[in-house]
């Protein structure tokens, strides 16, 4: 790779973030959508303006062999967006990819089951958060985004600010979890944040300004599941 065309790839890439963000798109659609031109920049070692389909059905064949279609059909879409708003090009490989339609229904866990996970998650925070976003049927950014003025106690319900399609919504706020909120957040006393980051501790999380760490929450579950030994995804 001659140090022009790296110099090339990262000012495409950081135009390819602009326009992310300037779209409006939620941040795990970045996220995935930035991740797809690392990838493929990686694979073709940066030179991704001008390939052609025999190159797009190798890196696809490839890809498939070791990550699952969703990786895939985000990988093109991503790619299909780099050259759309960053390069201008017209895009023609729309046929190239026909993932198989699967419907899958969820595991569910029992009663019993949630009862486990939640004693077996000896972190305060995250016990709270866990039990949260069960209890209001959440997704796991919209607990994270939580904010203390999104409880609204005296009507009983919490607003999900920014949810899935930019979209906002109200769900029912059961009194067991008003209750442990009120008294999850006399601990921390953060007065906008909701599950505030432990990073500096006790005293720190009255200050913090993000919320507990994706990456952490989502390990400790996995953890924790493993601990109980529920076999469910």
């Amino acid at each position: 790779m001659t140090p022009s065309l790296d110099s090339k790839f990262k000012q495409d890439y950081q135009k390819h973030l602009q326009h992310l963000k300037l779209k409006g798109l939620q941040p795990k659609t970045i996220e995935a959508y930035s991740r797809a031109i690392r990838r493929i920049g990686l694979y073709f070692n940066d030179h991704i303006d001008a390939l052609s389909e025999q190159q797009l059905t190798n890196y696809f064949a490839d890809l498939l062999n070791t990550h699952s279609w969703s990786t895939v059909k985000l990988d093109l879409y991503g790619l299909k967006f780099f050259y759309t708003h960053v390069l201008h090009k017209p895009w023609g490989h729309i046929d190239l990819i026909k993932p198989p339609r699967a419907k899958r229904l969820p595991d569910i866990v029992t009663i019993e089951e949630v009862a486990r996970l939640f004693s077996a998650t000896h972190k305060l925070s995250y016990r709270v958060f866990y039990f949260t976003v069960y209890s209001l049927g959440l997704r796991l950014g919209e607990g994270l985004r939580l904010e203390v003025g999104d409880i609204d106690s005296a009507r009983q319900r919490v607003h999900i600010r920014d949810a899935k399609g930019n979209k906002d919504r109200f769900v029912p706020l059961p009194e067991l979890t008003l209750d442990l909120l009120r008294r999850f957040w006399s601990v921390h006393r953060n007065p906008v944040l909701l599950f505030p980051n432990r990073k500096g501790g006790l005293k720190g999380s009255h200050s913090a300004t993000t919320a507990l760490d994706r990456g952490g929450v989502q390990n400790t579950m996995h953890k924790v599941v493993e601990a109980c030994g529920i076999k469910k995804r």
